[in-house]
């Protein structure tokens, strides 16, 4: 039997335009039998209204870990990840979510555009790219002590995460930093680089650094465009799925503050 799963979507208001269309085609392609969807997500209307018509689960994102975005500051003068770092410590913290043992991530600005199967067997699919940023590894070698052991990226804006295995990463770190894990990573992290953690890069490669022949890595085909997902034919859909697996709608002007913010 397919393994059952459940689906965690980290979200925020400005991602409505995209997320209907992630949810649809995660019930679409994703070939497992789906146990629930969870939109984690500040307490919004809109958000809310999604969830019900949608019939997802809505989790506060608030009532995810023993911290919230207010603890997190991650800035300089021109920009603002700290919600950016805040959704990556939410989906490590989805192992206390959910009934199934094993759970998908996906970001909510990311369309899976073809099927997809994330266990064979005993062996769990990885969709990989072949690049990343230097300073995710920096931070994974001061979070684990060791450097990467894969050389393909698993930044992809998805992954399959066993709880299991989440809590044995969470363990490792906290006993070689003797504080919480989610500390550690932001003691461990350079705050003055725009990208300097990536839960997939550090969960991918513990794995990898341990049972990497009970992984199956596959290219990830992600396309980024810079469009809205309802600007596209179903006949430019179909072009697109013949060469990717999946498509983004990166919004990277949303880390930016205006003028005014940067200005104080």
């Amino acid at each position: 039997m397919t393994t059952p799963i459940d689906v965690l979507i980290p979200a925020i208001e400005k991602d409505l335009a995209t997320l209907p269309h992630v949810i649809d085609a995660v019930r679409k392609y994703v070939k497992h039998p789906i146990r629930e969807i969870m939109i984690v997500a500040p307490r919004k209307q809109r958000i809310l209204d999604l969830c019900a018509k949608k019939g997802c689960r809505f989790v506060h994102e608030d009532t995810v870990l023993p911290i919230t975005k207010k603890n997190i500051h991650y800035q300089s003068k021109t920009w603002d990840r700290s919600g950016w770092l805040y959704q990556q410590l939410l989906k490590l913290g989805g192992n206390t979510l959910g009934s199934s043992e094993h759970y998908l991530v996906i970001d909510a600005d990311t369309v899976l555009i073809r099927p997809h199967v994330f266990k064979v067997g005993n062996k769990t699919v990885f969709y990989c790219r072949n690049w990343s940023q230097d300073e995710y590894f920096k931070t994974y070698k001061k979070l684990m002590g060791k450097s990467r052991s894969s050389r393909s990226s698993f930044v992809t804006h998805y992954m399959l995460f066993n709880k299991s295995k989440v809590k044995q990463l969470k363990r490792a770190i906290e006993s070689k930093h003797h504080s919480s894990w989610y500390s550690a990573i932001m003691k461990s992290m350079n705050k003055s680089k725009q990208f300097a953690f990536s839960e997939f890069e550090t969960y991918g490669n513990f794995l990898h650094s341990s049972e990497p022949e009970k992984m199956i890595l596959k290219p990830a085909n992600n396309k980024s465009l810079h469009s809205s997902f309802s600007q596209l034919s179903p006949s430019k859909l179909s072009s697109l799925a013949k060469s990717y697996r999946s498509i983004s709608f990166h919004q990277r002007k949303a880390y930016r503050k205006s003028a005014k913010k940067a200005a104080k």
